[in-house]
């Protein structure tokens, strides 16, 4: 009898052990953000401005368009109560419009290099053409 009793006290820590770990996992898969990511579109937000006040329109128009687009995905996903799927599209909307902030200055180093060449050939015409002169 002693036995048999030991044998149900396992079972039933088995089974209780078990329980244990189902609800640890469920709680788990149950704490899923439900808040929307505020600190994620504000960044993106953020994002998009600074692109915008750098020029991007002219120079990363594609990227920034990209950043405009992921934030109202977020932002719709956020009404749909889609908290992770909205904080995906707010991080991704933040790199695009990060990712046009550096192609518009990228740009912008290109052309100021470009005019300091032409500058500097002109320059150097000019030298070329007071040297003849003497």
């Amino acid at each position: 009898m002693h036995q048999s009793t030991s044998t149900n006290l396992l079972r039933r820590l088995r089974v209780a052990a078990g329980l244990a770990v189902a609800a640890v996992l469920l709680g788990a898969c149950a704490s899923a953000p439900t808040a929307p990511p505020n600190a994620s579109l504000t960044e993106a937000r953020e994002a998009i401005s600074k692109a915008e006040q750098s020029g991007a329109r002219q120079y990363a128009g594609a990227e920034l368009d990209e950043a405009r687009q992921k934030l109202e995905m977020a932002e719709r996903a956020v009404g749909t109560e889609s908290m992770v799927e909205a904080e995906r599209f707010a991080q991704q909307s933040r790199v695009a419009a990060e990712l046009a902030s550096a192609r518009t200055e990228s740009a912008k180093a290109e052309e100021i290099n470009r005019e300091m060449g032409l500058g500097a050939e002109a320059l150097r015409e000019e030298m070329q053409r007071k040297g003849d002169q003497q």
